[in-house]
């Protein structure tokens, strides 16, 4: 399938999510209410009621927001393949959505553009859409997949790739960068240090950092799948 897309059609992306608050007390009384019903269905048998796991909050697009969406576009015009880096992140979710949704509507909005990410499909995605509608945005077309033919949604997932139809087993992107040789993303902070270091240290270009680190490993993931080799540090550029 990879061979048919021209890979300066496919917008590379990955976002990161946090708690919309940053305590569960400053939820209002409904929203406290409704987490603690939400929570009921990760917490363990033995674990005190009152422990209500809010920190896992940005993965739920109910209960978080977006503070960053990082974007890759690999340019082939020329004898060594470039790539493009661009992040789009504010304290403001709604800012950051609008800028997005310019990009896509500009730039990604024909029939042969793709969007791709890891474990896009699951989460990535729905995620942004469901931001979307939820700041009272319009979804630009490659997110607007109501009433399509699966072969007419075009989003493309490196997890989903890897799995080759087994549908019942998760490849996380480090695993993957670690036995493809990929230089790994996570060196500095992962995904559980997001939240902490959004709302406790205040200091979001830490995480656009990182979140722009996981998109080149994407990229390259990619284009392992492909059989190629990787895009050298003094080929990408980011804007």
């Amino acid at each position: 399938m990879l061979d048919n897309i021209k890979e300066n059609n496919i917008l590379f992306l990955d976002i990161e999510t946090v708690p919309e608050l940053p305590a569960f007390e400053e939820l209002s009384e409904v929203m406290q209410k409704l987490w603690t019903k939400k929570a009921k269905y990760f917490r363990k048998e033995d674990t005190p009621e009152e422990e209500n796991f809010y920190e896992k909050a940005g993965i739920y697009s109910e209960f978080g927001k977006i503070i960053c969406i990082s974007v890759g576009i690999i340019n082939n015009s020329t004898a060594k393949k470039k790539l493009r880096i661009k992040s789009f992140y504010s304290d403001n979710e709604k800012e950051l959505l609008e800028n997005f949704i310019a990009l896509l509507n500009k730039s990604f909005y024909k029939q042969e553009h793709y969007l791709l990410a890891h474990n896009g499909k699951e989460f990535d995605f729905p995620y942004i859409a469901r931001r979307i509608l939820i700041n009272n945005l319009k979804l630009p077309k490659l997110l607007n997949i109501a009433g399509k033919k699966p072969w007419e949604v075009k989003h493309l997932d490196t997890l989903e790739l890897w799995k080759f139809g087994d549908y019942k087993h998760y490849t996380s992107l480090n695993l993957l960068t670690t036995i493809f040789n990929i230089p790994t993303p996570k060196d500095d902070i992962d995904g559980s240090d997001v939240a902490r270091v959004y709302w406790e240290e205040k200091d979001l270009k830490r995480v656009v950092t990182y979140c722009e680190k996981d998109v080149i490993a994407i990229v390259h993931l990619y284009l392992r799948y492909r059989g190629e080799d990787l895009i050298l540090n003094d080929s990408i550029e980011i804007v």
